[in-house]
């Protein structure tokens, strides 16, 4: 198995493990996410679904998997799905950092889990991509089919919360916050996924031209 392969399939393994965890530690009833309340485990395990976070590791952990096996398609839809792992990773990564991080107060496994989740994976998942790849399978035209993930994610969010008054993620709670500086925040994290797509095209490229040489 080549370096890029074994680098893939412990992407993958790490990804993998780090969600199945987090989920373990969801079903014991740990505070894991740092909530005040404990709530029954059907409820528990609805809320670990909804958070972006757990949709980011597990694409990171797919298209990993498809890479480490030399399996990932050329077609569109493939395309727009090692994006979402690679772009939408990295946000995690960074919205966590500054914006979540101070607000959480974890320890033990929890701690474990979280930084996993959204410290260790994000590294390897974006590390992954800048250095081995595969170039050339990004073009704005993918945009859309980029968007269609996290826009599905917060409409969910959105009309689920509406119902349960239940939000993941503090700078979306509307009952806090109200419509205005939620739709507000999410526009800002919608501009900063945009950046991070454009930024991403632009680095294949000039990946792409540097190793193809001068």
């Amino acid at each position: 198995m080549t370096r890029d392969r074994w680098f893939h399939l412990l992407t993958f393994a790490v990804a993998t493990f780090a969600v199945v965890f987090q989920l373990v530690l969801v079903l014991e009833g740990h505070h894991v996410l740092d909530e005040h309340s404990r709530p029954d485990e059907a409820t528990r395990l609805v809320r670990f679904w909804s958070y972006l976070t757990i949709w980011g590791n597990v694409l990171v952990a797919g298209s990993a998997l498809a890479l480490a096996l030399g399996r990932l398609p050329g077609s569109r839809v493939a395309r727009a799905l090692r994006l979402d792992a690679v772009v939408l990773i990295a946000v995690v990564g960074v919205v966590h950092f500054l914006f979540l991080r101070p607000l959480l107060d974890l320890s033990g496994d929890d701690w474990v889990a979280d930084k996993l989740l959204h410290m260790v994976v994000p590294v390897l998942g974006v590390l992954g991509w800048v250095l081995f790849g595969p170039r050339g399978r990004a073009a704005w035209s993918d945009l859309g089919g980029f968007l269609v993930i996290p826009v599905v994610w917060l409409a969910y969010t959105l009309v689920r919360g509406e119902i349960v008054e239940w939000y993941p993620y503090p700078f979306i709670d509307v009952n806090e916050h109200g419509y205005g500086v939620v739709l507000l925040n999410c526009a800002g994290v919608a501009a900063l996924m945009t950046a991070f797509f454009a930024g991403a095209l632009w680095l294949d490229t000039r990946l792409s031209r540097d190793r193809r040489g001068p």
